[in-house]
């Protein structure tokens, strides 16, 4: 079993979100069951929890994991694919975030983009990966960090930007022939509470504590890309509730990170 999957078609992404087969999966996920095993821990027949189950088992998010004999019948015992599962955006292809329709790197919703990218990309290069049977090279850095203050965590972000440009602007071989081109994402955004993430789906948002959360992650990309030009590019946008506790500083001086 995986400990996390991503699901990029649309049909299976709508057989994942049913109430009744979302129960099933986190059953699977615990241990393997049957069918009869499993209608009496969500209080269905079992002939309609067989009939979610070859549901589930159709797009790959179930399988096959023994067989037993009871009384008359042989007992398909299921599992579930992967510990956990993430929709990638590709699922809905028409309405999936575009980081580059804009660049703000001091807007949430520009990070929320960035991170839904970020889940489409990896995902589909696990898939490909997977396929041709190769491993693939990935890395990434979580951490967390309380900083004193507002202005503390504006110099934080110009030491980062400015440390990681420079990375970029010493390794980066546009010309290398056998190169091969990588994303950079480096996010830093306030921590989530505990109890925010058991609640998330009750309506009333996460709220975020005082500390925040950083990470850099690096993936292969599809095309060379200029790394240290200005997000922003000057443009106005309308201001975003999300973002209204964070300075904006000019445009020119904003971090070039992230594009």
């Amino acid at each position: 079993m995986l400990d996390v999957t991503v699901i990029e078609d649309p049909e299976a992404a709508a057989v994942s979100l049913d109430p009744i087969r979302a129960r099933l999966l986190a059953e699977l996920a615990d241990a393997p069951a049957s069918a009869a095993m499993l209608a009496g821990r969500v209080g269905l027949p079992r002939q309609k929890v067989n009939y979610h189950l070859k549901a589930l088992e159709r797009h790959g998010l179930v399988e096959l994991a023994g067989e037993r004999r009871k009384g008359n019948v042989n007992e398909r015992l299921m599992r579930a694919t992967a510990a956990s599962y993430v929709i990638s955006p590709a699922a809905l292809p028409a309405v999936q975030p575009d980081p580059d329709r804009f660049r703000d790197q001091l807007s949430a919703r520009w990070l929320l983009a960035l991170g839904a990218r970020l889940v489409r990309d990896v995902g589909m290069l696990i898939s490909g990966a997977a396929k041709a049977r190769k491993r693939l090279a990935t890395y990434a850095l979580d951490g967390e960090v309380r900083f004193a203050s507002a202005a503390d965590r504006a110099a934080f972000v110009q030491e980062l930007t400015a440390g990681v440009s420079a990375l970029i602007r010493k390794y980066d071989a546009p010309d290398a022939e056998a190169g091969r081109d990588h994303r950079i994402v480096v996010a830093v955004h306030p921590t989530v509470k505990e109890q925010s993430r058991s609640a998330a789906g009750d309506g009333t948002g996460p709220a975020a504590d005082g500390a925040a959360r950083s990470a850099v992650g690096g993936e292969p990309r599809p095309a060379a890309e200029d790394e240290t030009r200005p997000a922003a590019e000057g443009e106005s946008r309308p201001a975003d509730p999300a973002d209204k506790d964070v300075p904006r500083p000019p445009a020119e001086d904003r971090p070039a990170l992230g594009s």
